[in-house]
C-alpha cells in the first residue's frame, strides 16, 4: 500500500486483488481481528472465495474447502497451518511459490507437497509432544524439556500444547551442538518475556509477547537457564490455583440451536484472535449417541438432546476434538460447554456444537 500510494504512476495493480493475502496472513499470524484488521479480514474473505489465485484455488481443493464456504476459521486451522508447514518442516519459499503461482498443474502440484508437508508436521508435532510429555512433572509451576529429537520448527506447537493441556508456561528447546534453540508459550498469569528479560545474561537473544517467546542459549548455561526460570515461576506463580477457565457468553438449550440463532452469529464473523466467537452452556444434556473418532480415536462425537423437554426425535450432532478418552466414561445427562459450527459433508449442511468442555451434569 505504500509502494502504490508514493509510487502511483509506476506501480499498477488493484490493491483490492491483494485481499485475499491480506485476510490469510492476518489469521495465520494470529492478528486480532477486530478495528482495521477485521474489516480487512472481512473483505479479504470476499476475494478469498472467490478463489481466483491458482495457488489458493489447489491449496482449497486438497484441503476440502469449497468457495464461498471459507470463513477465517477455515484459514485458522485448514490454510494457514499448511502454509506454515513449509516453514516447520522445508523452506517457506514452498509456500511462496504456491501463492505466486499463474497455472493449474504447477499449483496443484505445489498444493500437494504442502498437504504432504502438514501430514508430516501432525505426525512429528504428536511423537514430539509424547516424548516432552514423558520429560516433564505436569504439577511443576513451569514446564520445561530439551532435547536433540525437537526440531526448531515444531517446538512452539508442542509447547502450546503443553501449555494448553496442564494449564502451566511452557518451554521446548531443540538441543544443538553448541547452542540451543527454545520456544515458550504461556498462560495470563506469567508474563514469559519479561521472564526472559531477567536472565537476559544468560541468552544469546531472545524477544516475543507476553504469552510467547523464542530465544537462543548457550549450551553451557542451559541447565542454570532451566533453573532459574523454575525459580523465577515458582516465585510468581505458586501462591495462585493455576486453573484453566472459559468465559461463557450466555446459557441457552439446546433446542434453542436452531438456523435462526447461526444466521445471528454469522453477523458476528470473521471470529478468531482477539473477537472468538460466542461462547454457550447447555445444562442438564441428554447424551444419546457417542463414538470415538479419529486417529486413534482422540476425538469424540456425539448427539445430543435437551432433557428437560427437548424434541428427542432431532438430536444435535456434536464432536469434542482431543476428548475421545470419554467414548467409554461419558455420563449420561452432562453440562456442556460450546461453540456452533456449520457441518459440511456429502452435500448435507447440519448445525454442529464444538465442545469445549463437558462435566456431569450438576441438575
Amino acid at each position: 500500500q505504500a509502494l502504490y500510494t508514493s509510487l502511483p504512476d509506476r506501480v499498477q495493480i488493484d490493491l483490492e486483488s491483494l485481499l485475499d493475502l491480506v485476510a490469510l496472513g492476518t489469521v495465520a499470524d494470529l492478528a486480532p481481528l477486530h478495528d482495521e484488521n477485521r474489516s480487512l479480514v472481512l473483505a479479504g474473505l470476499q476475494v478469498l472465495n472467490q478463489l481466483k489465485r491458482p495457488g489458493l484455488n489447489a491449496l482449497a481443493a486438497v484441503s476440502g474447502l469449497k468457495p464461498g464456504a471459507i470463513t477465517a476459521e477455515s484459514i485458522g486451522f485448514t490454510l494457514g497451518p499448511r502454509i506454515n508447514a513449509a516453514g516447520r518442516l522445508d523452506h517457506a519459499y514452498s509456500a511462496a511459490r504456491l501463492l505466486a503461482a499463474n497455472n493449474d498443474y504447477s499449483a496443484r502440484k505445489l498444493a500437494d507437497e504442502l498437504n504432504a508437508l502438514n501430514r508430516q508436521r501432525q505426525q512429528l508435532t504428536a511423537e514430539l509432544g509424547t516424548i516432552a510429555e514423558e520429560m516433564i512433572d505436569p504439577q511443576d509451576q513451569i514446564l520445561i524439556a530439551y532435547d536433540e529429537r525437537f526440531q526448531s520448527g515444531l517446538v512452539g506447537l508442542v509447547a502450546s500444547r503443553l501449555a494448553e493441556q496442564n494449564y502451566r508456561p511452557a518451554i521446548i528447546i531443540e538441543k544443538g551442538t553448541e547452542v540451543s534453540r527454545g520456544s515458550c508459550r504461556s498462560i495470563p498469569e506469567f508474563h514469559i518475556t519479561a521472564a526472559l528479560d531477567e536472565i537476559a545474561d544468560l541468552l544469546v537473544r531472545h524477544g516475543g509477547h507476553a504469552q510467547a517467546a523464542g530465544f537462543t542459549v548457550r549450551n553451557e548455561n542451559l541447565e542454570i537457564f532451566a533453573s532459574s526460570m523454575r525459580e523465577l515461576a515458582v516465585q510468581a506463580l505458586s501462591d495462585k490455583g493455576l486453573v484453566s477457565t472459559i468465559e461463557i457468553d450466555a446459557e441457552i438449550d439446546v433446542n434453542d440451536v436452531d438456523w435462526a440463532l447461526y444466521e445471528t452469529l454469522v453477523m458476528l464473523e470473521p471470529t478468531g484472535q482477539g473477537n472468538p466467537a460466542p461462547i454457550f452452556v447447555s445444562r442438564n444434556v441428554e447424551v444419546t449417541y457417542q463414538r470415538a473418532v479419529g486417529k486413534g480415536g482422540s476425538h469424540l462425537q456425539l448427539r445430543l438432546v435437551d432433557a428437560n423437554g427437548g424434541f428427542k426425535e432431532r438430536p444435535i450432532p456434536a464432536i469434542a476434538f482431543r476428548q475421545g478418552a470419554w467414548a467409554d466414561s461419558l455420563p449420561k445427562f452432562i453440562d456442556v460447554v460450546y461453540t456452533v459450527n456449520l457441518n459440511e459433508w456429502n452435500g448435507q449442511r447440519n448445525l454442529q456444537l464444538i465442545v469445549k468442555d463437558m462435566q456431569q451434569a450438576s441438575s
